[in-house]
C-alpha cells in the first residue's frame, strides 16, 4: 500500500501514512514544465505505484481541489495501480444531496460519479447526510470525525456540550458518549445565508465552560449566535468545535464571540488542532 496526498491534504496524508506504516508518494503540483500561466492544476507523481494499492487523500474544497483529485486519480491509474481508495476528508458539494427544485444537479452524487471513474471505493468524514452515500456509484463509507474532537475536548476542562441546532444533535450525542459530558441543544431559524435566529430556551450553563459542537463551520453565523446566547445565560468560557473548518466570509469576525476555536485536519486552517488520521487509518485497515 502507498499513500498519495493532494495539495489540500498533504499533512493529513502524511499522518495517515505514519499511522499505517506505509510509504507516501510525493507529488509535484502546479509547476507545469511548459509554464502555462492560466491557473490550471498540474500534478505529477514522483514515485512508482504500479501494482500497488494506492490511497489517495484529497479534500474537495475549494473547487480547484476537485480537479486536482480527478487528475491525481487518473495519473495513479495510468501509472498501473491495481487498486485505488479515494479518501475525501471533507466532501465538498456534499450538502446538495437531493433535488429540491426541478432542474437542479444533485452535486453530492455528481462528484461521486466522477470519482468512481478511477476509484474502487470512497471514504469520507462526517458527511452532511450519511444516507446519500447509498446513492453513490461506488462503495462508499463514512468515518466519524467526532472522536478526534472528543479526545481534545475531554482534556481541556469543558463542563458541557451544546448542539447549536437540531442538525447537530447527532454529533453532540456522539461526543457526549465519548467524553461522558452532559449536553443540551438549541433550535434555530435561518433567516438567510448569513443570519440565524435562536429560539428562546433556558440552559444550565451559568459559570460553566461550554463547547459548541457541529460538523461544519462555514461563515460562523450559527456558532456566533449560539455563543452570544451562552454568554447571556452566564457561561464563563465558550469553545467552538467542528470537524470541518471552512471559515469563509466573515467567519473570523463572527468567531470572536468564542474563547477558542477547534477544527480537525479534514480542512487545514489556523484552527486545526486535532487529527482524524487514526480514524481513517482504522477504516483503511478494514479494507485490506
Amino acid at each position: 500500500m502507498k499513500l498519495v496526498g493532494g495539495s489540500a491534504s498533504v499533512a493529513l496524508a502524511s499522518t495517515i501514512a505514519d499511522e499505517l506504516s506505509v510509504d507516501r508518494v510525493d507529488v509535484a503540483f502546479e509547476r507545469h514544465p511548459r509554464g502555462f500561466p492560466d491557473g490550471e492544476r498540474y500534478v505529477r507523481l514522483m514515485g512508482p505505484v504500479a501494482d500497488d494499492h494506492v490511497v489517495l487523500v484529497q479534500t474537495t474544497h475549494p473547487d480547484s481541489m476537485i480537479v486536482e483529485l480527478l487528475l491525481l486519480a487518473d495519473a495513479i491509474r495510468d501509472a498501473g495501480a491495481r487498486h485505488l481508495t479515494a479518501v475525501v476528508p471533507y466532501y465538498g458539494y456534499g450538502r446538495q444531496d437531493k433535488r429540491f427544485l426541478d432542474g437542479e444537479a444533485v452535486s453530492a452524487k455528481t462528484i461521486a460519479k466522477h470519482i468512481a471513474v478511477d476509484a474502487d471505493e470512497l471514504l469520507t468524514a462526517t458527511i452532511h447526510n450519511p444516507d446519500s452515500l447509498a446513492t453513490f456509484p461506488l462503495p462508499s463509507g463514512e468515518v466519524s470525525g467526532i472522536p478526534a474532537l472528543a479526545r481534545h475536548l475531554k482534556g481541556i476542562g469543558v463542563d458541557m456540550l451544546l448542539a447549536p441546532d437540531d442538525n447537530a444533535v447527532r454529533f453532540v450525542k456522539e461526543a457526549s458518549t465519548i467524553t461522558g459530558l452532559p449536553f443540551d441543544s438549541l433550535s434555530k431559524e435561518r433567516i438567510d445565508s448569513y443570519t440565524v435566529r435562536i429560539e428562546p430556551k433556558t440552559l444550565k450553563v451559568k459559570g460553566k465552560s461550554v463547547a459548541i459542537v457541529d460538523d461544519v463551520i462555514s461563515t460562523g453565523g450559527t456558532i456566533a449566535t449560539a455563543a452570544k446566547e451562552l454568554r447571556k445565560q452566564g457561561a464563563r468560557h465558550v469553545v467552538a468545535a467542528c470537524v470541518h473548518g471552512l471559515f469563509v466570509g466573515q467567519a473570523e469576525a463572527n468567531l470572536k464571540a468564542c474563547d477558542d476555536v477547534i477544527a480537525t485536519d479534514t480542512v487545514e486552517s489556523k484552527h486545526t488542532k486535532v487529527s482524524v488520521a487514526p480514524e481513517f487509518a482504522a477504516a483503511i485497515r478494514a479494507l485490506r
